[in-house]
């Protein structure tokens, strides 16, 4: 797609970055067809080649509006076009740009900045837990909209403690420890059961997804800086730490920490170690072939045959983001368990999308329930994803229990282990 910068982005970072990824777009439309918001919608600048001209616009010296802010907005960031398109068009960075130039000029009413300020900040906080804790203890009052967002509190189980010869970071993320401490558990007791010990930073927090994608661009880097130091002792090539790898069990934070090397890639103190940790991340489903031959052993027929039929949903994030399809669904079938995927419309978000379900509540839902019809035309005993706010959104709307693939296979470790 032909097009030529303005003189206000002609010599800057993000207008040329912009041009570079516009210029690959073929005007094709295959992306519509797998974009959640224009099937929803049906209206062009709701789909990825709308949003694409709306950025070339600007790009152009065109004044953005109110409108074009909303129209990208309502973009999910869900990377599904960028599984259709043929000619490799980066549509995530390109709408991550396209925001960033967009908001500079069309400023926000207040109610919504104060909202959006509340995530970016809050999230990432210490405070979350706390809060967490708070309306977990008086959900039972709690009117329905907010109850859909406060999971009931969970125990986390016993962390191992054993020191293994292989070790791996694991980033223990934002909110997740608060809202379903038992993933975080779980990996570790997996892991163990392999050989594997899982060590966390204790400096390493949020992976700076929630601010980068509410354009908070800046403090995301901060926070990604930040964990970069946490983890350089136990990663730098001359430390001798013997970490083989720094594992995801949220997809949503595996994308974007295997991203550092490109959104920090103009920092003279930071680029080379950024790259280095992008290198090294690996979405948990990554250690999937190694743990199928550890676990077989020690996970009886009798126990995965008790978790039943599992509906997976897989984030957009893992086979869009990551371009990671397959992996679970085939290597827990290996190990016993009955995986299966919605016949229908597998490849399509269910809404949650980070703080998407808070901001656009109405698209949300309505993909929540398209994708929940999907699922529970399965019959399963449970559903299961990999990413925390998939599985909290999916939760929000079924009685059926929703658990991170990786707490199933804790399940049935622990059930194995108990029966021998």
């Amino acid at each position: 797609m032909q097009t030529t910068l303005s003189s206000e982005y002609q010599h800057t970072a993000d207008g040329q970055a912009a041009e570079a990824i516009v210029r690959n777009c073929v005007h094709c439309g295959f992306c519509t067809a797998t974009c959640p918001t224009y099937q929803l919608l049906g209206d062009e600048l709701d789909g990825p080649r709308g949003r694409i001209y709306l950025i070339k616009q600007v790009l152009e010296g065109a004044e953005p509006t109110r409108k074009t802010q909303q129209h990208l907005d309502r973009c999910l960031t869900c990377r599904n076009c960028e599984s259709t398109c043929p000619s490799g068009v980066e549509y995530g960075h390109l709408i991550d740009l396209g925001r960033k130039l967009v908001d500079a000029k069309v400023p926000r009413p207040l109610p919504e900045r104060a909202v959006r300020w509340a995530l970016k900040e809050g999230l990432p906080s210490p405070l979350f837990g706390v809060a967490m804790k708070l309306g977990q203890a008086v959900r039972g009052v709690l009117p329905q909209a907010i109850r859909s967002k406060v999971p009931a509190a969970q125990d986390a189980g016993v962390t191992p403690v054993a020191v293994h010869a292989r070790k791996v970071l694991m980033l223990a993320g934002c909110v997740q420890p608060s809202m379903s401490p038992n993933i975080n558990s779980a990996t570790a007791r997996v892991l163990d059961a392999a050989g594997i010990q899982t060590v966390v930073a204790p400096k390493a927090g949020c992976c700076g997804a929630v601010k980068f994608h509410l354009n908070d661009q800046d403090g995301a880097r901060d926070a990604m800086r930040a964990n970069i130091d946490a983890w350089w002792p136990h990663i730098a090539p001359a430390s001798g730490a013997g970490v083989e790898a720094i594992v995801m069990n949220a997809s949503g934070c595996g994308v974007m920490v295997k991203d550092y090397g490109h959104v920090l890639h103009d920092d003279p103190v930071y680029a080379a170690k950024a790259q280095r940790v992008s290198e090294l991340t690996r979405d948990l489903s990554e250690l999937l072939p190694e743990l199928v031959d550890a676990l077989k052993p020690r996970i009886s027929a009798a126990a995965a045959q008790a978790a039943g039929v599992q509906a997976f949903h897989p984030p957009c994030t893992l086979q869009h983001g990551q371009k990671l399809r397959g992996g679970v669904e085939a290597h827990l079938a290996a190990l016993g368990f009955a995986v299966q995927v919605a016949n229908t419309e597998a490849h399509l978000c269910c809404g949650s999308a980070g703080t998407y379900s808070v901001l656009n509540p109405k698209i949300a839902y309505e993909l929540r329930d398209r994708k929940l019809g999907n699922l529970q035309a399965l019959q399963p005993q449970g559903i299961c994803s990999a990413n925390i706010g998939c599985i909290t959104h999916l939760q929000s709307g079924t009685d059926t229990p929703v658990r991170h693939w990786v707490e199933v296979l804790d399940t049935a470790l622990s059930s194995s282990l108990s029966a021998g």
